[in-house]
């Protein structure tokens, strides 16, 4: 059996970015020791969402993405079932995977999940502006781009600052390391773009009603990417699929803190025991 985690996670106030670096040691680790009875477990970042420039300034879109996801599983050539956990929108991903696999995907797992655009979020609105203007997109890749020519140090003060002490050493790190890039930055906002245009419309409900056995999804207490209004909405159209809260206020950005990286690694490593279980 494959576990495939796709890495999504919050960075900055009112800013989400992805990373190869964006799920924590500690919920690796964890996640890995609980589930060493399966036989392979491998974690996905996004293309173009990275240190270096490996993708040479190419800009992937919300389809370009699960498009390598899926290719990654194509290149692997494992004949196992596959769970798939996705974080934000890596949780949409993971619903289309399991579409675009149906034969192989056994189990799909949202950890606070973007599947919808949050129209009573104030600060969803304030991202849209952003993104849909050519204009202030270039302002904020402008804007960004140069802090990485700040000493680590003084990054490192920006994060602290901006974050908070709860933000573990690693994410500190990454968002020195990986969110000032400009060719990550730009990515950032295209992706972003397409997400929300692809967002706006009503999700397939059809489609979920029809796997919802193999689907589960984590919300969070107080989350505007996957609002609880969203977790009544779920419930009703498929009534089938395993739903939880959190409520134990490790919020959106659960990656970010040891704390949050091991309750939802146990959380995880407990919804595939039981699934296969059954």
């Amino acid at each position: 059996m494959l576990c495939l985690f796709l890495e999504i996670l919050v960075l900055l106030p009112f800013t989400r970015t992805l990373w190869n670096h964006c799920s924590s040691p500690w919920a690796e680790r964890h996640l890995y020791q609980l589930l060493a009875f399966l036989r392979f477990q491998a974690a996905v970042g996004a293309s173009g969402h990275t240190e270096k420039n490996w993708e040479h300034g190419k800009l992937y879109s919300l389809q370009e993405q699960i498009d390598h996801k899926i290719e990654f599983i194509k290149v692997q050539n494992i004949e196992a079932p596959l769970v798939v956990v996705g974080h934000s929108i890596g949780s949409y991903i993971a619903l289309e995977m399991l579409r675009r696999l149906p034969e192989k995907v056994m189990y799909c797992i949202g950890l606070y999940p973007f599947l919808a655009l949050n129209l009573q979020s104030k600060k969803q609105a304030v991202i849209v502006k952003v993104i849909m203007s050519r204009v202030l997109s270039i302002m904020v890749t402008l804007f960004v781009a140069p802090l990485s020519l700040l000493p680590r140090r003084v990054l490192r003060l920006i994060s602290e600052l901006s974050n908070g002490n709860s933000w573990s050493n690693t994410a500190h790190e990454a968002c020195c390391s990986h969110l000032p890039q400009y060719h990550t930055i730009r990515n950032v906002l295209y992706m972003a773009r397409t997400e929300f245009i692809k967002l706006s419309e009503t999700p397939d409900w059809e489609f979920m009603r029809e796997n919802q056995e193999k689907i589960s999804f984590l919300y969070g207490i107080d989350d505007h990417w996957g609002p609880l209004q969203m977790f009544e909405e779920v419930s009703r159209q498929a009534s089938g699929i395993a739903l939880s809260i959190e409520r134990e206020g490790h919020t959106h950005g659960f990656c970010c803190t040891e704390a949050g990286s091991i309750w939802v690694a146990r959380h995880v490593a407990s919804l595939i025991k039981n699934k296969l279980a059954r």
